[in-house]
């Protein structure tokens, strides 16, 4: 086989390889959406569910996921982008470096059930805080926080030396450099990793089930008291999120339409994960274009 044989031949596998993951992605997001999006309506996505009876919605499990993912972003984002900073920037090269760059790694691949068992015996039992949002969200924050991590110094570290040689040479402080110059050229693939942290929080469900609860009380949507106990803000209540729920009803549902509302929550979660990340590259794209006067 000479060369152009061996280049057609690669080339023809790399389509094959691409055709076949766009097969697989269409399929399955086919398979969910024709059965799903027939349920969806305004009072399936603003209702709360029901435990005997048909009809019920998911409108309390959609509003903590999103709760539940700003707390998340909120409690991880600025200790990834100071850890991230501090290697990509002022991190020599030392056994201890390496081997805090190895533990993140090695942290990045634990499984969520190993997380939710640390939240559950941590936030939950130790702390006393009891199955609760605030819990998930820690637990959460420990989950995502290696890849975070490793996303913000690998964009940092991808930005040219010129520029940060351009901002030295106009009399920026190493820190103007990298608060002016160096972030705003990688706010692309920070939010890359944004979107990438913000889909674990969405789908994840083995963490929330042991720190965030299977339950949610009723809520009073006209009480945002952070405080009260009916509030939808209470960070110390139980909050089952949207992949919680559909795990628990195709477990445990006794509902009569149980495999439809399974059904409608599962394609509500892909377009939530859908809008979200829409959402994000386009305020992403405003901030840079801010940052960056381009």
């Amino acid at each position: 086989m000479n060369a152009k044989q061996a280049d057609r031949l690669a080339t023809a596998g790399l389509y094959a390889i691409a055709g076949l993951i766009l097969a697989l992605l269409g399929g399955l997001l086919g398979y969910v959406f024709v059965k799903g999006l027939p349920i969806l309506s305004l009072e399936f996505i603003t209702s709360p569910p029901q435990i005997f009876t048909s009809g019920g919605g998911v409108g309390p499990q959609l509003f903590n996921s999103f709760y539940l993912l700003i707390l998340t972003l909120v409690f991880s984002l600025p200790v990834a982008l100071g850890a991230g900073i501090y290697l990509a920037e002022y991190a020599k090269d030392s056994w201890l470096i390496r081997s805090l760059r190895v533990a993140i790694e090695v942290l990045s691949s634990l499984p969520s059930i190993v997380v939710g068992l640390f939240g559950f015996l941590f936030f939950v039992i130790y702390m006393g805080w009891g199955f609760s949002i605030i819990s998930g969200a820690l637990a959460l924050s420990v989950f995502n926080l290696p890849l975070l991590v490793r996303v913000v110094e690998q964009s940092v570290e991808n930005v040219p030396r010129a520029q940060r040689d351009a901002g030295f040479a106009l009399g920026f402080s190493k820190w103007e450099t990298i608060t002016q110059i160096v972030l705003p050229a990688a706010l692309p693939g920070l939010l890359t990793g944004i979107i990438l942290a913000a889909g674990r929080v969405f789908g994840e469900a083995a963490a929330l089930i042991y720190t965030a609860g299977m339950s949610t009380p009723a809520l009073d949507f006209s009480d945002w008291n952070p405080l009260s106990p009916v509030s939808p803000l209470n960070p110390f209540r139980p909050a089952e999120t949207m992949a919680v729920h559909i795990w628990k009803i195709n477990g445990e549902g006794i509902m009569p339409d149980a495999a439809a509302i399974s059904d409608g929550a599962a394609a509500l979660l892909i377009l939530s994960i859908l809008l979200f990340n829409l959402a994000a590259r386009f305020i992403g794209r405003f901030v840079f274009k801010k940052m960056s006067a381009s």
